[in-house]
């Protein structure tokens, strides 16, 4: 009985006390995908609106029409199909979303080899400290769920809950089978390492290598710094409309690539190639464009060209939203300070791309129907639709001249794993086109007692390696057993 009277105890203590935890810990609220509370959606002409003129919302996200007035206009091809190879502009897609060829491992394809190695904090001068944000445990991004905006601006997050920390991440770094040591090598950066949606990459790059429609390139994935959004070092680096990640990967990244998977990297801006999803995926576009010098070549899947930069930047209210199109907060005098007085002046340089004269880039990416659409609920500032900031983006580069492909994709969500799937191999084409690619030398012959046919064990391709053993054929494409 004493026994009983115990247990009864204990069990009246956990829920009073129990309870009392779980009223403490705030709901977790998940990712909103519809119009936030207090959004402007009926005055065009008043700050942070919102249009959502075609768009369905009996979809979470809501679907969006790409015939809509809202895009550009886009050459819709057949189901299943992609653009030729080459062809610039825009165009649509889907709805089905079968994997490439090219993913799939072939027999007789030679296969690159993968080297990784981690890097901290500890050992940056960029990022050092890093930045963690207290979340609730199990609930992502719940810090920035339940936030507000500053007084007077709904594209002013503001973030409490962001203290210095330390991260640490893996770089893999893939090697193809026909780099030849010593030589430099033409590469392609890719953020968000080790994301599944990169699952495919080195087959990929395997089969499109052997069939000589890219370069053999080092593929270099970099993981992020943690979390994601506003107050997170992921975000930091990413949404960061700044030159500070090249710097982060020019500085800190390529040297220890180098040294750890005895590989030589070129300095040729034509050389080198970005590549990312969402965040990541801007930031591939904004290391081209603060340092055209480094890179040329940018490939993005659902790049978020949206107001995501944190800490707020006043020079810059709209983040990557002002690539392609003005902040969306009230009008403000364009002032200019000469001698310490302000003075009358002309607007600044935003929209970046429009204000700026074009650059050396090449820009491939998509952006789903589905996409996300003002996933955090707090801040309803008409910056956070991503399918309408990838066909704004596409529409300023068309206006500039820029070379682009940019796919508009029916039945297809944020970072569609289908559609990369469906892409992947035509993207990485599209990208490399203009970039030489080694051909093979012509055979020579050592003279042999047995057979005058034999091959010497000294032929082999220029930028190939030795063991490569395969003959062109009449076609330009190579043929027989593959390097």
């Amino acid at each position: 009985m004493t026994n009983s009277w115990a247990v009864l105890e204990g069990t009246l203590i956990c829920l009073v006390s129990c309870t009392s935890i779980a009223l403490a810990q705030p709901a977790c609220v998940t990712q909103n995908m519809a119009v936030p509370p207090g959004a402007n959606t009926t005055d065009k002409a008043a700050p942070f609106f919102i249009d959502t003129t075609g768009l369905d919302f009996k979809t979470s996200p809501p679907t969006r029409d790409p015939l809509s007035a809202n895009y550009p206009r886009a050459t819709e091809l057949p189901d299943g199909t992609l653009p030729p190879p080459g062809a610039e502009g825009n165009f649509i897609i889907g709805p089905t979303h079968n994997p490439a060829p090219e993913t799939i491992a072939k027999e007789g394809v030679a296969r690159g080899t993968t080297k990784s190695f981690t890097l901290s904090s500890k050992q940056s001068t960029i990022y050092n400290p890093g930045l963690i944000r207290d979340d609730v445990a199990g609930c992502t991004n719940s810090s920035i769920m339940t936030t507000v905006t500053a007084p007077d601006d709904k594209s002013h997050m503001v973030v409490t809950t962001s203290h210095p920390g330390i991260w640490s991440r893996t770089i893999d770094v893939y090697v193809p089978a026909q780099y030849v040591r010593g030589t430099e090598a033409p590469f392609i950066v890719v953020g968000d390492g080790g994301s599944n949606a990169y699952k495919d990459l080195a087959t990929t790059l395997d089969n499109l290598i052997a069939q000589r429609r890219v370069p053999p390139m080092i593929a270099i994935q970099i993981g992020n710094g943690g979390q994601d959004a506003q107050g997170s070092q992921r975000g930091r680096e990413y949404d960061a409309v700044s030159g500070a990640y090249a710097q982060f990967v020019e500085r800190e990244v390529l040297p220890l690539v180098e040294a750890n998977a005895d590989v030589k990297l070129t300095k040729d801006p034509d050389g080198r190639a970005t590549m990312g999803l969402s965040s990541s995926g801007v930031a591939a576009l904004t290391m081209a464009w603060f340092y055209p010098d480094l890179y040329h070549r940018v490939l993005a899947f659902s790049p978020t060209m949206v107001n995501q930069q944190w800490p707020h930047d006043p020079s810059l209210r709209g983040g990557a939203w002002e690539y392609h199109s003005a902040w969306t907060g009230p009008a403000g005098p364009n002032l200019i300070s000469k001698a310490g007085v302000l003075t009358p002046a002309e607007p600044p340089g935003v929209p970046l791309i429009a204000a700026a004269p074009v650059k050396p880039i090449r820009f491939w990416f998509f952006g789903g129907d589905q996409d996300l659409f003002y996933p955090n609920p707090t801040i309803p500032d008409g910056m956070h639709d991503w399918t309408l900031s990838n066909a704004l983006t596409a529409k300023v580069l068309a206006e500039k001249g820029y070379h682009y492909q940019f796919l508009f994709v029916r039945n297809a969500k944020h970072v569609d794993r289908p559609t990369i799937a469906q892409t992947l191999p035509l993207a990485l084409e599209w990208v490399w086109k203009g970039y030489p690619i080694p051909r093979p030398r012509k055979r020579r012959w050592t003279p042999n007692a047995r057979s005058s046919r034999r091959r010497s064990s000294a032929w082999h391709p220029a930028g190939f390696s030795r063991s490569c053993r395969r003959a062109p054929a009449e076609s330009g494409r190579w043929s027989g057993r593959a390097c």
